[in-house]
């Protein structure tokens, strides 16, 4: 679909799949590329001395290699498994994984449209990729935003509502929630209004920090405070942030706030 990743770039991370094995390494695929395949030899595979090449790599395995050389006439590619760390191979697999999953989505709504894949590619795909920095991300956003997330892209209307749609159905967010108790007291006349204000102030910066923010009250002094995102550590500061918000609001009117996590 995407003619500027014909070839990879000398250093990036592939994925590819073990096509023949023999002695002296592996002959592989490379998933992303079309019809382009390349070497991992012997000596690319592991940092020790490999014994039995069938004892790291076999037939139709996956692998996530890294390029050392390319060589475009001949239509060489030759790579390498042990310059990739763990970290790396798991965030590629994750990115590979998410861009099949995009891809697949946005087939299945081509089929809605009556529309080839490569048509609503170029109509929608590239357009939520230069936004989102990768096509699932923004179908990720869709799923949580609906069509807001699609507008102003470009992207024809007929195409967005049933993009939109697709996402939301098969894309599922998982949230993280944490809450606590804060206890807020002020002697001020306006102690009352004080304490409202500082924690409507608290909902509008959970918006900006695109946190959701649900605070009840548990008879006064007491509120509940319920912070969720889609992201932990997110999650985690955004609570901070909030409650820091309202204690800095009260205790700036010479009110008093505690709080407990729960």
């Amino acid at each position: 679909m995407d003619a500027e990743e014909e070839w990879p770039e000398v250093g990036d991370l592939v994925v590819a799949t073990a096509k023949k094995v023999v002695n002296y390494g592996a002959y592989v695929v490379l998933d992303e590329y079309e019809d382009k395949e390349g070497l991992l030899h012997i000596s690319e595979i592991s940092t020790r001395w490999v014994r039995n090449i069938r004892d790291h790599v076999k037939e139709g395995q996956k692998l996530v290699l890294r390029v050392l050389r390319i060589n475009k006439e001949k239509g060489q590619i030759d790579l390498s498994l042990k310059r990739v760390g763990k970290s790396e191979h798991k965030e590629k697999m994750e990115e590979f994984k998410k861009d099949r999953r995009a891809r697949s989505l946005l087939g299945q709504c081509a089929k809605i449209l009556n529309m080839s894949e490569e048509v609503l590619y170029e109509k929608a795909g590239i357009p939520i990729a230069e936004k989102y920095g990768s096509l699932y991300d923004g179908l990720e956003e869709a799923a949580k935003k609906g069509v807001s997330a699609l507008m102003k892209l470009g992207i024809p209307n007929e195409i967005i509502e049933p993009l939109a749609e697709i996402s939301k159905e098969k894309i599922k967010i998982r949230m993280f929630e944490v809450q606590g108790v804060i206890n807020a007291t002020c002697r001020d006349p306006k102690g009352v209004i004080i304490i409202r204000e500082a924690l409507l102030m608290a909902k509008k910066l959970g918006k900006k920090k695109k946190a959701d923010v649900e605070i009840y009250t548990l008879g006064a002094p007491k509120y509940r405070i319920e912070v969720s995102t889609d992201d932990p550590k997110r999650t985690e500061s955004s609570l901070k942030e909030v409650v820091a918000e309202i204690t800095s609001a009260i205790e700036k009117a010479g009110g008093e706030v505690s709080f407990t996590r729960q």
